[in-house]
């Protein structure tokens, strides 16, 4: 492996991590009561036999900065991997919704969509991500057509061997 890239990677993430934590401390501290109420369902908490106050705000709250943690996380990880396409294929932000990043490799113009991890969505998200990814060939092609592009979804994490790619030419 490269060294010299496993450093950038090293100093990235040294330089940007604290900004996850910040981030999640000023969502703890801006939390209250009527906003926790309003995101979740109580009748789960009766469901789970949670019956008294403090058991149902300490376990609204644990779930509210669950969700939270993993939205911050996964906008941290969308940093670091555009940061690390860069260093490695020249990558960059796509313009087209849906699509992370491109970058060209190999005679081959990539168009990636980056999710946290193997479970991030259902048919009807997956339905629009490819949507968006023949929205983006689309726009390509009206400037470049003679470069084939190859459409994919990343994971920061896990395996999933039901994604799916969209191969254009």
């Amino acid at each position: 492996m490269n060294t010299e890239l496993i450093q950038k990677v090293r100093e990235y993430v040294e330089e940007y991590v604290g900004e996850f934590h910040t981030s999640c401390i000023a969502k703890l501290q801006a939390i209250n009561s009527k906003d926790l109420l309003t995101r979740k369902n109580p009748y789960m908490y009766r469901a789970k036999n949670i019956v008294t106050t403090g058991g149902m705000v300490e376990s609204l709250a644990a779930a509210y900065m669950s969700s939270t943690e993993e939205s911050i996380l996964g906008n941290w990880l969308e940093g670091l991997e555009k940061f690390v396409s860069e260093e490695v294929y020249g990558g960059y932000k796509f313009a087209a919704i849906g699509v992370d990043l491109e970058f060209d490799k190999e005679e081959m113009h990539y168009f990636v969509s980056v999710k946290s991890g193997p479970s991030w969505s259902n048919n009807q998200s997956k339905g629009k991500l490819k949507r968006d990814f023949i929205q983006a060939v689309k726009i390509f092609n009206t400037s470049r057509k003679t470069v084939p592009t190859m459409c994919t979804e990343g994971c920061c994490y896990g395996n999933d061997n039901r994604m799916f790619k969209v191969r254009n030419n």
